[in-house]
């Protein structure tokens, strides 16, 4: 496909401001005088690009942040109209199962890109903010000023958004139960939240570029394929040990016969740094996403 231009979809929608640094693409929430809210325009901007940067190989890490000054991180949904503008008309005519939250769109767009993601936190934030704009991130970087919260059962709806599902496989169920049933605010240093965060940062200021110096040298010290399979396996885990074992076998079986695999090798052994040139569009299995479509009963007898 033809290289995007990312800064080019800036004068379409000026909700997000994209701009892509070698690496790295950074996605800045561009809504400060509303609190940078979640809105209809965000979300369908937001999976476009992410789906355009999973495929494009100058893409090695996202960052979504906001402006350091701005109000607010996320501070949640855009809910000025009610929270009908949470679906869509011809949804409610369907009925309730025809309903799919935006948050859970974006949530499960995040979780689908190949690429290294990481949500700079560099204000307050709640809801959606704290929801689909963090949760499904690799990585979280936040300021230790800010303000967090999932006021869900305070505002008489539930948590969205995928966060029943992510947010206790990512902390344990007793922290998510003291976050979601309570929907208390809390300082990233609380002890029920402070083990999402891969870095706390006492300046607001500093968030983002801790993040993006982070991003660049991973963008410069790892393997494209590499993030990708390895974020599948982590994603997508067998249901037993044996099934693991052959998700991982075959992983690595992949991998270790690749050009990457084995410069790695070859790097180690001539102590020097590995030059990876593989890239997801031309060296990725033909298989893939293979960890679906792996049949374990047929496998587990030979095991």
């Amino acid at each position: 496909m033809a290289a995007p231009d990312y800064e080019a979809r800036n004068q379409f929608n000026k909700d997000v401001v994209l701009s892509l640094d070698g690496p790295v693409l950074t996605i800045l929430l561009n809504r400060a005088e509303h609190r940078n809210t979640f809105s209809k325009g965000m979300v369908e901007n937001l999976v476009e690009v992410l789906d355009l940067a999973d495929r494009d190989d100058r893409v090695r890490a996202i960052i979504v942040t906001a402006e350091h000054t701005a109000p607010a991180y996320c501070s949640g949904a855009d809910i000025s109209g009610g929270w009908k503008v949470l679906w869509k008309e011809e949804a409610e005519k369907e009925g309730i199962h025809a309903h799919r939250d935006g948050g859970g769109q974006l949530t499960l767009a995040v979780l689908s890109c190949r690429k290294i993601t990481i949500a700079a936190v560099n204000g307050h934030a709640a809801g959606v903010g704290m929801t689909a704009m963090q949760l499904p991130f690799d990585f979280r970087f936040v300021w230790e000023g800010a303000k967090l919260a999932f006021p869900f059962v305070r505002r008489g709806i539930v948590p969205e958004a995928v966060s029943t599902y992510l947010l206790p496989k990512l902390i344990g169920l007793s922290r998510a139960n003291s976050l979601l049933l309570t929907g208390a605010t809390v300082s990233p240093t609380s002890p029920y939240i402070s083990a999402l965060y891969h870095q706390i940062l006492p300046n607001r200021e500093d968030v983002y570029p801790a993040a993006k110096a982070f991003a660049q040298e991973l963008a410069n010290n790892t393997a494209q394929v590499s993030i990708a399979y390895a974020k599948g396996l982590l994603q997508h885990p067998g249901d037993s040990a044996e099934e693991n074992h052959l998700l991982d076998s075959q992983a690595i079986k992949l991998l270790a016969s690749s050009h990457d695999g084995a410069d790695g090798a070859q790097a180690f052994l001539e102590r020097r740094k590995p030059k990876f040139t593989d890239t997801l569009s031309k060296n990725s299995s033909p298989w893939y996403p293979w960890w679906r479509r792996i049949d374990v009963k047929h496998h587990r007898s030979k095991l």
